[in-house]
């Protein structure tokens, strides 16, 4: 049983590989959530901006994971960048079992070459105690697996301490 949780919402895939990659590389549990929200094609899109800028979430459907939130090393949240904010799935499960995370660790996916640094403190807000580490990743980027990898190399020295 892994010591290391990674919990990612993926719209368009692109999330899920980048959340994949990093639990492979660290031997994670891979869990991915959903509000059942259809945010598909342009209408979806449109959708998801709406609901990332008024902050709204959905239910969340129903997951699992090996053990409770709390009792993880480290739970590390994967999420795209919706309209400068987190993904309302990942928001809605932050509103709802954010206190349970004791320690946090972030991943972004990002289309545009901003890197979303404020998206870390607004996500801080739902959590037991600020993120330990973070990466802000842009898929198709010749510098992906570079940011990508180095992540993962904190993330070990993380736990190794």
């Amino acid at each position: 049983m892994s010591d290391v949780l990674c919990m990612y919402y993926s719209r368009t895939g692109k999330t899920r590989e980048a959340a994949k990659e990093i639990a492979a590389a660290l031997g994670a549990e891979a869990v991915e959530i959903t509000d059942g929200v259809d945010y598909g094609g342009a209408g979806g899109f449109l959708r998801a901006g709406r609901s990332a800028m008024a902050r709204t979430t959905a239910p969340l459907a129903p997951y699992q994971t090996q053990r409770p939130l709390h009792e993880y090393r480290l739970v590390i949240l994967a999420t795209p960048v919706w309209a400068g904010r987190c993904a309302s799935p990942i928001r809605g499960l932050l509103k709802r079992r954010g206190l349970e995370m004791e320690r946090v660790a972030y991943v972004l996916t990002r289309a545009s070459g901003k890197h979303y640094e404020e998206v870390y403190e607004q996500m801080d807000l739902y959590t037991a105690a600020p993120h330990v580490l973070a990466v802000s990743l842009r898929p198709g980027d010749t510098g992906y697996a570079f940011w990508r990898d180095g992540f993962v190399q904190d993330v070990k020295r993380y736990l190794e301490k």
